[in-house]
């Protein structure tokens, strides 16, 4: 029995990262910053996204505004797929999210209006989006380089 027990456990380890993740469709209602916003499920249950793999300005660094603008553009009012990865400590749902087919992330990368969050991605192709903006000089990229700081920088400069 308790060899089946192991062998069951290790069986779940090894299918577990493979298993799909988590899919919610919503309707985003409101829009907090340029990475995260609130949705509301068809059975009226409002979720707090927090965009994975991606990091935007905070509202307060230049081109935080904009930001924000750039994901209402493509997000406020719209029916969204969340493809879920996790939860954060603020308890946000953390996920890729996409209107139709565009991936919400990506865009707001090739856009210039976020940065790849490299401590939580390794996707050569958001890296890849960012490198294009950053050659093309778009969006936060068309900013002096003194007036670029990683959001990630930026609240730690913050809280010292």
């Amino acid at each position: 029995m308790r060899s089946a027990l192991i062998a069951a456990g290790l069986c779940f380890m090894l299918v577990a990262p493979f298993a799909a993740a988590e899919e919610i469709s919503c309707r985003v209602v409101g829009i907090s910053d340029g990475d995260t916003f609130t949705c509301l499920t068809s059975a009226k249950r409002q979720v707090k996204v927090r965009l994975a793999e991606i990091d935007t300005p905070e509202s307060k660094q230049p081109y935080g505004s904009r930001a924000r603008q750039a994901l209402s553009q493509i997000a406020f009012g719209k029916d969204v797929t969340l493809k879920v990865k996790d939860t954060d400590r603020y308890g946000r749902t953390v996920a890729r999210a996409f209107v139709g087919d565009a991936d919400i992330n990506a865009h707001l990368v090739s856009s210039g209006a976020a940065w790849v969050y490299r401590q939580y991605s390794k996707d050569r192709d958001l890296l890849a989006l960012e490198s294009a903006a950053r050659e093309a000089r778009v969006g936060l990229w068309a900013l002096p380089e003194s007036e670029r700081m990683p959001p990630w920088e930026w609240r730690r400069a913050v809280r010292k």
